[in-house]
């Protein structure tokens, strides 16, 4: 071929790119500062999340596997199979005819699989009591082509009872049923406390159940390995991992113990997963998942070339208040599922932080999925994230760091003990409290609760989730206890809405905007967000020329604490004169928004009582003002 400029690669002008000159250029541009603390972000593992990864970061002797080859962790298909994943819709109606309603509108409306909540103490849902009442909620549904997916909690086993019972009535022929009985004596101790029996004999229960099921329907999973209970509790992703480590290992001990070899055992266990915003993590845990089952497949000469992971949309990333914002959240989640993997994906109604979805609410929840299948493909594509450096090196140390803390369960007795002695709870404790104090600081922001709230009502009526009865019987281990992300800035709001209820007046906080628009409106808006975090009305406006301007329309609010915003070069001239003249005018409580710097012990003498800014402790600072505003 003749050498011409047309013929030349696109880059052969240039000189080739490396790492060295690319950091030499951020070292430039960050002018001193520390690449680290600017630049390299790391997860609730401690792992770092590094601004930039090149092909030196492709890990020697990492698995060069193709899809469909152990250990999976690029899937467990060598090539695409339909649409990827399968659309799991939650079921949790108070009866069976309710449920069953829901059901054939979901089914009809582009879902394919069924979760079928039960109502079981510690745990609302469909009450189911019998055969007759599984068949009701299932009657019309094909079970040979939508799984169902029972979640029966401390009624696992009598819900799984109850599903075989109802086979024949429903007419399902032997061998032909698929789903998942998710019958899981270690997910109730963990998550209630107690098993429905002392755990050595629901263990041996459950594997009976499990080989009654097998000898009826072998597409049957029976026993659920369900990672999601310490992910709602506050866990790293590790610890998820880690937790769905050492659970398979224990079930693989039971059967063992009652004759069942662990290679039969294995495809009678399934998975599930939380998926949350982080998209990359999100993707990175259930391949990592994959590699570790296939792991201890190995391990217990059993094949994982067949698992099935459910990766179901958190539960403690969504918020109350606005929660039309959880439809971002819970896209991103199942965005993150289905470049992981995932066999099947329920995403939660918007609304389910609430109470009971309507429709609308369960139809979001559908079209979530199909758009991202049917429109954006991305089930049409083995392994996406397959070959990504940054993914795959997430991937590996996340891996690597899950099996660790395995380890340290297995060392402590096993998953059991870890929970009956607490270890286990308090390590994801010490997690979820780093995590809080990042959101109460604002490094972990939270939209729609922590920044940009909607003080006003978002329009959202929804019935609230039945009452649950309590788990009966002496606890075993301390709960894993679900908690939202959110819960403290709602509770503040929750508050303060209580009083605008009793006295018609929301609690409000004068701002006192000094100078123009461009000179205060940074931090007037920051004010006024944060304000509203905690159920607080800025009283916002333009701006006042000068002290006289703020403190007469401060008089006119009726308001009993002002708030000084603007700029640096204004709270020089004018900040000392301000509060003074405030307090004067009987504000209660005087504050600045912004850092006080040197000028603080002046700022203090002449009325400044506080100081908003980001980074601090909003959760603290906010329940300080609502004592300061009268608020209880």
């Amino acid at each position: 071929m003749t050498d011409t400029p047309a013929s030349r690669p696109l880059a052969s002008g240039f000189e080739p790119a490396t790492y060295e000159t690319w950091r030499q250029l951020v070292e430039k541009a960050l002018k001193g500062a520390d690449f680290d603390k600017r630049l390299v972000a790391h997860t609730a593992d401690g792992l770092r999340i590094e601004p930039l990864y090149t092909r030196a970061d492709q890990l020697e002797g990492a698995d060069t596997a193709l899809p469909g080859a152990a250990p999976f962790t690029r899937g467990t298909n060598a090539q695409a199979d339909g649409l990827g994943w399968q659309i799991h819709q939650r079921i949790s109606e108070p009866d069976a005819a309710a449920a069953n309603k829901a059901i054939l509108e979901d089914l009809e409306g582009g879902a394919n699989g069924v979760v079928l909540q039960i109502e079981s103490p510690g745990q609302f849902g469909v009450k189911i009591a019998s055969p007759a009442d599984m068949a009701a909620a299932l009657t019309r549904v094909y079970l040979d082509y939508a799984p169902v997916q029972l979640k029966g909690g401390l009624a696992g086993p009598d819900a799984a009872r109850h599903f075989l019972g109802a086979l024949s009535t429903l007419g399902a022929k032997p061998g032909t049923v698929t789903g998942h009985l998710n019958v899981d004596p270690l997910g109730a101790l963990a998550r209630l406390g107690n098993a429905w029996a002392p755990l050595d004999t629901a263990l041996a229960e459950t594997v009976s159940l499990a080989d009654e099921a097998h000898g009826q329907q072998p597409k049957l999973t029976s026993v659920l390995v369900d990672a999601t209970i310490p992910h709602e509790a506050g866990a790293s992703e590790a610890q998820e991992l880690a937790f769905l480590a050492a659970a398979l290992v224990a079930y693989l001990r039971a059967f063992e113990a009652a004759g069942i070899a662990a290679g039969n055992a294995l495809g009678q266990i399934a998975f599930a997963l939380s998926a949350d915003t982080d998209l990359f993590l999100t993707t990175a845990k259930v391949r990592a998942a994959r590699r570790i089952v296939a792991r201890i497949g190995e391990a217990s000469n059993a094949s994982p070339a067949v698992m099935h992971i459910t990766a179901v949309s958190s539960e403690r990333m969504m918020a109350k208040r606005d929660p039309w914002t959880n439809m971002l959240r819970t896209t991103a989640a199942c965005a993150g599922a289905a470049f992981g993997g995932a066999n099947a994906i329920t995403v939660l109604p918007y609304t389910w932080a609430l109470g009971t979805p309507d429709r609308f609410a369960r139809r979001i929840a559908r079209n979530t999925q199909l758009v991202l299948q049917e429109e954006s493909s991305l089930g049409r594509v083995v392994d996406p994230a397959g070959g990504s450096w940054y993914v795959e090196k997430l991937t590996d140390e996340l891996a690597k760091k899950s099996w660790a803390l395995f380890h340290d369960i297995e060392a402590k007795g096993g998953l059991a003990t870890a929970l009956s002695s607490g270890y286990f709870q308090d390590e994801i404790a010490r997690v979820a409290e780093a995590r809080s104090a990042s959101i109460a600081k604002g490094t972990a922001p939270l939209t729609g609760i922590s920044v940009f709230p909607l003080l006003a009502d978002d329009g959202v009526k929804v019935t609230p989730h039945p009452q649950v009865s309590p788990v009966p019987g002496k606890q075993q281990a301390s709960p894993l206890t679900p908690h939202r992300l959110g819960e403290a800035f709602e509770a503040l709001r929750d508050v303060a809405d209580a009083t605008f209820a009793k006295t018609g007046k929301r609690p409000s906080v004068f701002q006192a905007n000094l100078g123009e628009i461009i000179d205060h409106n940074t931090r007037s808006t920051w004010v006024w967000n944060f304000l509203a975090a905690g159920g607080i009305d800025g009283l916002n406006s333009d701006g006042y020329k000068d002290a006289d301007a703020a403190t007469a329309a401060f008089i006119k609010s009726g308001a009993s604490v002002a708030c000084l915003c603007s700029s640096d070069a204004i709270y020089a001239d004018q900040a000392e004169a301000a509060a003074k003249a405030l307090k004067a005018a009987g504000a209660t409580a005087v504050l600045m928004a912004g850092l006080p710097g040197d000028n603080e012990a002046a700022l203090k003498a002449a009325g400044i009582d506080g100081f908003l800014f980001a980074g601090q402790d909003a959760i603290a600072t906010l329940q300080s003002l609502h004592k300061t505003l009268g608020i209880t």
